[in-house]
């Protein structure tokens, strides 16, 4: 009945938690999710307002641009260069998305021929390989360890497959380690990809949620990264918009166009009124950004005290909402919290095999849900 690529493709993995935690809220448990990271603070009202205006404008109501409206694309410009310096072409080198998710699943139509490799990190987002299996291409995980500090060596990865490699993703701030960029790193990845005539895709969504003070950096400030790549950015993080679908691929003009191109064929664009309310989150005050980071802090905070309380070594990440537990067998210790405890975590597996040994935890949820959840890991045998 399918077509044979179906056969390639596995289960997505938080559909399959969902199916999880509803067979348990079935049975009248109390389930604590901490499992996928879609924030549950509220999208700030001065860009809810925006929308609502929008949407009362006839003139939206028709379809949009493919690549985005001007003002849009403009904004995310705008946004670009105050926050990270760097000078784009809005009618070249920014086209809107309808989330980040859309520009992964699809980039790799546009220059991955059957049999091509792409170079993806493990553990790392799970569309960076469904992307490459529906247009046919092949996957070669970049395994990031923590002896390496999550950051894939590149130098390790095999001669033949180099040759045969199309695409290469990057993410940093890193989901789901936590882990961010080390300096020099990116530079190692633009020359990496200058010499072997490989196209950098780096996923940054989660640049904005940061702790410590940590600024996390855009792949493209780095000299010859405009050559050789582009960037994928989301609303969704950032301004808690993940229902929204809007977000934007930024770069080398030739590459955005190849991703565009694709895009045209296959959607109609972004609703003109989620568009505006964009721009009112990309131009407007970002207070409700640092608010929204104050919150998550404190968050990670309690749940890596709660952590290490019961004995687990784990470190304070600097970014995202993610905590990367090193755990004996990911599947069960997951299994484990679900069965026993109504603890929904995301075993490290199904970012990749080398996300084995790990759960992660994502907290998206109030201060005292997560005390909750500690108290209930304190009354199991882990």
């Amino acid at each position: 009945m399918y077509a044979s690529r179906m056969n390639n493709l596995p289960p997505y993995l938080f559909a399959r938690i969902d199916e999880m935690k509803d067979e348990q809220q079935k049975k009248g448990v109390d389930i604590i999710d901490l499992g996928v990271g879609d924030p549950d603070l509220p999208t700030p009202p001065h860009i809810v307002e925006a929308l609502c205006n929008a949407a009362k404008d006839p003139e939206n109501h028709h379809y949009p641009s493919y690549a985005g409206m001007p003002a849009y694309r403009n904004a995310v410009a705008g946004w670009y260069k105050k926050r990270f310096g760097i000078s784009l072409d809005p009618g070249k080198e920014v086209v809107a998305l309808m989330g980040s998710k859309d520009g992964i699943a699809h980039i790799a139509e546009a220059f991955v021929n059957p049999g091509d490799y792409v170079l993806a990190p493990s553990p790392g987002y799970p569309v960076y390989r469904t992307g490459t299996l529906f247009a046919e291409g092949r996957v070669h995980e970049m395994s990031l360890l923590r002896e390496n500090n999550f950051v894939p060596v590149l130098a390790d990865i095999p001669k033949n497959i180099v040759k045969a490699a199309r695409l290469m993703y990057v993410n940093y701030p890193n989901n789901p380690t936590a882990a961010v960029a080390p300096e020099g790193f990116y530079k190692e990845v633009v020359d990496f990809a200058a010499d072997n005539d490989i196209i950098v895709v780096s996923d940054n969504a989660y640049s904005e949620i940061a702790y410590d003070g940590y600024l996390a950096p855009s792949f493209l400030e780095t000299r010859g990264a405009m050559e050789v790549g582009i960037e994928m950015h989301s609303l969704s993080k950032t301004y808690n918009m993940t229902g929204w679908r809007i977000g934007m691929a930024v770069g080398n003009a030739d590459v955005i166009a190849g991703l565009g191109r694709v895009k045209t064929n296959v959607d109609s664009g972004v609703f003109n009124a989620v568009q505006h309310a964009a721009i009112a989150a990309l131009s407007g005050p970002q207070d409700c950004v640092k608010e929204a980071c104050r919150i998550y802090e404190e968050r990670r905070d309690v749940l890596i005290g709660g952590l290490r309380s019961l004995g687990f070594d784990v470190p304070f990440p600097k970014a995202t909402f993610y905590v990367w537990l090193p755990v004996k067998d990911c599947m069960a210790f997951a299994g484990k919290l679900l069965n026993e405890a109504g603890i929904v975590v995301t075993p490290g597996v199904g970012f990749g095999s080398s996300g084995e040994g790990y759960v992660r935890f994502a907290i998206t949820r109030p201060v005292a849900r997560i005390q909750e959840a500690i108290t209930r890991m304190r009354g199991m045998r882990l």
